[in-house]
This record gives C-alpha cells, sequence and structure tokens, in this order.
C-alpha cells in the first residue's frame, strides 16, 4: 500500500504521457507508467524517477488489461488517478507523408474500414476497456477522478464552423475517434456523478509528439499541463467538461 496517492497513466512512454508522469511525481504522486511495451515503460519510469513504476499495458488486448488491473489491486488497493492517454493517429501514414498529405488519402470516401476500426480500438474501445477494468480500484479510493486526453479536432461544433483552422482534417479517423471519446467521457461521468468520482476530457494542443510525426507547434510541457491540473483538481472540482489550458472550455 501507499500513502501517496496513485495514479495511472496511459501511453506513458513517450510524448504527452510522459510529461504528465513527470509532472504528476513531481506533485507527490506515485505514478504507474502504463506502456504496451514494458522495456520502454520501465526506462521512461527510471527517466520519471523513484515513484514512476513500469506496467505493462496494451489498452487493446483485455488480458493486459485484467492483468494491469491486478497488478495494481495487489500493489495498492486502490486508483486515485486515471489518465487514459494512450491513442495512435493512424497505422497507414507513410514516413515522410504529411498530416495534410495523409488527410487527403483518409476521407471519408476513401479511408479504409481497417485503418478507422484500428484507430478507434485504441482511441475509442480502448479507453472503455481500461475505465471497465479500473473502476473497482477507482471506486475503492476516496475522491477518485478520470481525465481522458480527447483533442480539439474532435469538436462537432467547431467543425461545423468554415472558419475553424483544422477542419479540413476532419474525418472518420483520428478526429472522429475523438468525438466518439468526447461521448464516452459524458457518458462516464453521467453514470458516476452520484459516486463522486469525476470524469473530465482535456484536449492538449497541437502539441509536437510521434502522433503527428512531430509537426505540432507546441512543447510537451504545455500539452500536459491541462490533464495535470484536472487531475489534481479537488472532490469538488467540475466533471463532464472539456476543456484546453489557455483556451478554457471547448464545446462539444
Amino acid at each position: 500500500m501507499s500513502d501517496k496517492p496513485v495514479a495511472l497513466v496511459t501511453g506513458a512512454n513517450q510524448g504527452i504521457g510522459l510529461q504528465i508522469a513527470k509532472d504528476l511525481v513531481a506533485h507527490g504522486f506515485t505514478v504507474l507508467v502504463g506502456s504496451r511495451n514494458f522495456e520502454r515503460g520501465e526506462a521512461a519510469a527510471k527517466e520519471v524517477g523513484p515513484d514512476a513504476h513500469a506496467l505493462q499495458l496494451d489498452v487493446t488486448d483485455q488480458a493486459s488489461i485484467a492483468a494491469a488491473a491486478a497488478r495494481i489491486r495487489d500493489a495498492f488497493g486502490r486508483l486515485d488517478v486515471l489518465i487514459n492517454n494512450a491513442a495512435i493517429s493512424n497505422t497507414t501514414k507513410l514516413p515522410g507523408m504529411s498530416i495534410a498529405e495523409y488527410t487527403r488519402s483518409t476521407r471519408a470516401s476513401t479511408i479504409s474500414l481497417d485503418e478507422v476500426r484500428a484507430v478507434w480500438e485504441t482511441n475509442v474501445f480502448g479507453v472503455l476497456a481500461v475505465y471497465q477494468a479500473m473502476l473497482p480500484l477507482l471506486r475503492a479510493a476516496p475522491a477518485a477522478r478520470i481525465v481522458n486526453v480527447s483533442s480539439g479536432v474532435g469538436s462537432l461544433t467547431s467543425n461545423a464552423d468554415p472558419t475553424f483552422p483544422y477542419r479540413a482534417i476532419f474525418g472518420p479517423g483520428y478526429a472522429a475517434s475523438k468525438t466518439a471519446l468526447n461521448a464516452m467521457t459524458l457518458a462516464m461521468a453521467i453514470e458516476l456523478e452520484p459516486e463522486g468520482i469525476t470524469v473530465n476530457a482535456v484536449s492538449p494542443g497541437f502539441t509536437k509528439t510521434n502522433l503527428n510525426g512531430y509537426e505540432g507547434t507546441e512543447t510537451v510541457e504545455q500539452g500536459a499541463a491541462e490533464a495535470v491540473r484536472v487531475a489534481l483538481l479537488g472532490p469538488d472540482g467540475p466533471t463532464g467538461t472539456f476543456t484546453h489550458a489557455t483556451l478554457g472550455t471547448i464545446p462539444w
């Protein structure tokens, strides 16, 4: 058991997830660094520090999820914060292909159903699977919080506006998977509101990570900021919100 609050960050071996892990440790958390590849998770945990521990977790593998939940239960007995950060942007983007080029090849009329299924398997169904497996551990904590790392490109309201700068990249793959994640967030928030467990979505912004081929314009520190802020909110914090560090509330 740990006297420190315990947080699980999925997809934490690199990028925004790794930075979130670093920031939460700095705020006194014991952080479980979720990673599909355990060795990469171990390397990331060592980089974070002694209060970080690698956890093999593939959000598309039910056996992996169940095993991770069992390890958390045995070691800590509870989970104070779950940050669903693991995500993929594509499976077919070729090396050297820009986001704009990839977008043109994955319009609603041309994207393969296999590509849509693969992206949604991680970004939508993986989040739901982890939520279901970790919920008993979250319920065992005194004031649990769930933070789902979404994206502003998933906002239907924003994309309905012809002046929205990222409107051209909205499609059935990554962007729509984040729209679906927002729906999952609301479903979770509505379910857990009577229990006092908060569930919120955050947008990291266009952060320079492997997810976008490092084409982003913001640092990982900037990208992690809102997830960390929301994770640190107390039991009286909001639930069912979608926010960005500098833009504030984002429309669904």
